[in-house]
C-alpha cells in the first residue's frame, strides 16, 4: 500500500518529503497532503482490511464500559442530536473507590437499548492500540491528535449535522454506517468557533444544498474530513462503531496569536493615548490607530522567527503525551544497560538540541538537559529515531555511552527498542 509524506522537520523552506506510515494507514492516497490536507475530504475504501479491528471492536468496546472504571468525562451519551446529562449513566464506584462519577454499566446498557449513542472519550489515553496510533500519527503529522469511538444502535443517529473545529480521521469499526457531508459554511473554523454559531447556516446547507458526499462506510473504510465540513451519520440495520481520531490543527492564527504576545510589551505600543481623547470620535482616533499601526509593523518584523517557535511547540509538545514508558521494565533496562542493548528515541517526544559551545542543551517540553559537547554527535544520532544499539554510537567509547544511553533512559527520552 502506498504511504503518504510528511514535512521533514529538520530541512527549511521547500524541504523534502517523507513516508508516514501511521498516516498511510487512515490516508493511503500519496495526493493526500497535497490535495486533500486542510481542503477536500477523502474517502478510502478498504484502507486496512482487517476493518482495524486490532485498534478496537465490539468486546473491547464493552469492556471498556464495565471492567475498566470509566468516569467522566472519558464517555458521553447522545440521543437525537442531544447530550444525555451524566447523571443518568454514573453513580459511586462503591468500597475503595468513594468517587461518585464512575460510569455505570447498567445504566448505559438500558440507553443503548433505548438507541442512545455511546462515545468513548480520549481513547488515546486509555485504550493501548489507540493510543499507539495517535502517537505514531501526532509524529507523522505534527499536529496534536485525539481518539473518541461512537457506537451507534440500528438505524440511530447520535448528533445531527454539525461541523467539527478539527481535522477528523473517520475509521470505520464494526457495522456500517451512512455519512453525508456537505461544504463548509463557516471556512476552517478555530476553536472558539463552534458550529452552534452558525447553526442556521448549517441548517440551511443541509435543507437546500446537495451534499458533496453521500456514502456508507463499512468496516476497513476510512473518510478525511477537514475542519469545517458538515456531517451526520445514521447507523444502519446493525449496531455501527467507528473510531474519530480528531487532529487539532496548528493554525495560522496561532502564529498570529505568538506575535502579538511577543510585541505586546514594546515600549511604543504601551504609551498612554493622550489625555481627553474621544475614543468614540474616528477622526479624533485616526491619528493614534496610524502611530499604532505603525509601531505594530516595525515591532512585528523586529520578532525573531525562533521567538515565535518556542511559543507555538508549546502547544503542540504539551498537545499530546509521547510513548508510554512502562515504570517497572523501563528501571530494569535502565540498571541492566550493557554493550549492545538496542534503544530508540521516544515516539511523540518533543525536542530541539541545541550547541552552546562546551554543552549541548537537549529542549524537552518541561525541562532542559544540558550534556558535554563531546556527548554531541552520540545525542544527534539517538535523536534521529532508529534503533541504535550501545556500543556503536559515533564519538564515544562503549563506557561514556552507557553512561549516556542509561541517563537518556533515566530522563524518558530513550526507550528499548525491544518495548520493554
Amino acid at each position: 500500500m502506498p504511504t503518504p509524506v510528511r514535512a521533514d522537520p529538520e530541512s527549511g523552506p521547500g524541504r523534502a518529503l517523507r513516508p508516514g506510515p501511521a498516516l498511510g494507514r487512515v490516508a493511503p492516497d500519496p495526493a493526500f497532503a497535497e490535495e486533500h490536507w486542510g481542503r477536500a475530504p477523502l474517502l478510502t475504501r478498504g484502507a486496512d482490511a482487517n476493518g482495524f479491528r486490532d485498534l478496537l471492536d465490539l468486546d473491547g468496546v464493552d469492556d471498556l464500559l464495565s471492567r475498566r472504571g470509566l468516569r467522566t468525562p472519558f464517555l458521553r451519551v447522545a440521543r437525537n442530536g442531544a447530550v444525555v446529562d451524566s447523571s443518568a449513566f454514573t453513580g459511586p464506584g462503591g468500597v475503595g473507590a468513594e468517587i461518585g462519577d464512575q460510569v455505570r454499566d447498567d445504566r448505559v446498557a438500558a440507553l443503548f437499548a433505548e438507541g442512545s449513542t455511546v462515545v468513548l472519550q480520549a481513547l488515546h489515553r486509555t485504550w493501548p492500540a489507540v493510543i499507539d496510533l495517535c502517537t505514531a500519527l501526532a509524529a507523522d503529522l505534527g499536529h496534536p491528535v485525539q481518539a473518541n469511538a461512537y457506537i451507534t444502535p440500528p438505524a440511530s443517529r447520535g448528533f445531527s449535522a454539525h461541523y467539527d473545529v478539527h481535522d477528523v480521521f473517520v475509521l470505520q469499526l464494526a457495522g456500517r454506517k451512512h455519512w453525508t457531508v456537505h461544504a463548509p459554511v463557516h471556512d476552517d473554523p478555530l476553536r472558539d468557533q463552534p458550529w452552534n454559531d452558525h447553526a442556521g447556516a448549517v441548517a440551511a446547507r443541509v435543507r437546500d444544498d446537495g451534499p458533496a458526499l453521500d456514502v456508507v462506510l463499512e468496516p476497513g473504510d476510512a473518510l478525511y474530513l477537514p475542519r469545517g465540513w458538515l456531517h451526520a451519520a445514521t447507523a444502519l440495520g446493525e449496531v455501527s462503531a467507528h473510531l474519530t481520531v480528531g487532529v487539532h490543527v496548528v493554525t495560522r492564527h496561532a502564529l498570529v496569536e505568538a506575535l502579538t504576545a511577543l510585541v505586546a510589551d514594546d515600549p511604543a505600543l504601551r504609551a498612554s493615548l493622550p489625555l481627553g481623547l474621544d475614543v468614540a470620535d474616528p477622526d479624533a482616533l485616526a491619528p493614534h490607530v496610524d502611530a499604532v499601526r505603525d509601531a505594530l509593523v516595525a515591532a512585528l518584523a523586529r520578532v525573531p522567527a525562533d521567538a515565535v517557535a518556542r511559543r507555538v511547540r508549546r502547544r503542540v509538545w504539551a498537545g499530546n503525551r509521547p510513548e508510554p514508558v512502562r515504570p517497572i521494565a523501563h528501571t530494569a533496562f535502565t540498571d541492566g544497560l550493557a554493550e549492545g542493548d538496542v534503544v530508540r528515541r521516544r515516539t511523540g517526544l518533543g525536542h530541539r538540541l541545541l550547541d552552546r559551545g562546551e554543552h549541548v542543551v537537549l529542549v524537552l517540553p518541561d525541562r532542559e538537559i544540558t550534556l558535554p559537547s563531546a556527548t554531541g554527535e552520540a545525542v544527534r544520532a539517538l535523536l534521529g529515531g532508529e534503533p541504535l544499539a550501545v556500543g556503536s554510537l559515533p564519538g564515544m567509547d562503549t563506557a561514556d555511552q552507557v553512561v549516556l544511553v542509561r541517563r537518556l533512559l533515566r530522563e524518558g527520552v530513550l526507550v528499548p527498542a525491544t518495548g520493554a
